[in-house]
């Protein structure tokens, strides 16, 4: 498959939890999609809660009227959920796991477990005119079940990969990049995230295949420091500078290993003669 550029989908999440700190109307989310977007973010993600502890069914309705890129409305797999993207229509629906106690999405969807589940919001959602994404695990048989449900796109969890250090992290980052090997056989889109930084998401960008990083938390946290329009861009270069990276390695070990056929084709003719 010819590489794209690699895409950014900024979470403004982090925006709506300072914001439902204090119960005020600042910071707004809404204005922080569109620095995002002038920064160079691809598209926006946001994740509306079924406690709605940040993101707000107004900050939904409001970023899909004024969105000059798209939105990416990560959700549960719930009958409220389905209707609301149903009405709203957003460009990208991400189905994630929810648990109310989590601090944070914990692991991926377990697709094997509720396909049936699964696959009737993927077409319900389809008929909608939404492109559907499966938040998951990079395990084969997850990916396998994803595709079967009928999703046209995956997104590996990467935080076994971030939380990890050592030979641990080498580990998780082969799965991560055999996940992604067998999702792209498969015809599927590979978006991937969770846990991604300044300081590990280049390695993730230059996996093949790798379409979209959604990144959030390491953005906000960045720009009360930088500004969000340049925490913003400085994450889209460490994307683009990794996937370059990946892809002149890729040109590399497939002309090595040409030259090595060469070298063989050359002696098995020298033996013939």
């Amino acid at each position: 498959m010819i590489a794209t550029r690699i895409q950014l989908g900024v979470n403004i999440d982090h925006v709506a939890t300072l914001r439902q700190a204090r119960g005020t109307r600042y910071p707004d989310p809404v204005q922080a999609a569109l620095l995002a977007e002038e920064a160079g973010a691809d598209g926006i993600t946001l994740h509306l809660r079924e406690d709605r502890r940040h993101i707000q069914e107004r900050d939904v309705e409001l970023i899909a009227a004024v969105l000059n890129t798209r939105m990416n409305l990560e959700m549960a797999v719930t009958e409220e959920m389905v209707a609301l993207a149903e009405r709203l229509k957003p460009a990208d629906v991400c189905l994630v796991p929810e648990k109310r106690e989590e601090l944070t999405t914990e692991g991926g969807l377990d697709v094997t477990a509720s396909r049936d589940v699964i696959a009737d919001a993927c077409a319900r959602l389809k008929a909608a005119g939404c492109r559907v994404s499966l938040f998951i695990d990079p395990e084969p048989a997850q990916i396998q079940a994803a595709f079967e449900a009928g999703a046209p796109v995956v997104e590996l969890h990467t935080g076994a990969y971030a939380e990890t250090t050592g030979e641990s992290r080498r580990l998780e980052y082969e799965r991560l990049a055999a996940a992604a090997e067998f999702a792209d056989e498969l015809g599927l889109v590979v978006n991937a995230g969770h846990g991604l930084n300044y300081h590990n998401v280049e390695a993730v960008a230059a996996i093949p295949g790798i379409h979209e990083l959604n990144i959030g938390h390491a953005v906000i946290a960045r720009a009360l420091f930088v500004g969000l329009k340049e925490a913003v861009a400085e994450m889209k270069r460490l994307m683009v500078a990794g996937q370059e990276s990946g892809l002149v390695a890729q040109i590399e070990s497939f002309e090595h290993e040409h030259e090595h056929e060469h070298e063989h084709d050359h002696h098995h003719d020298r033996d013939a003669g």
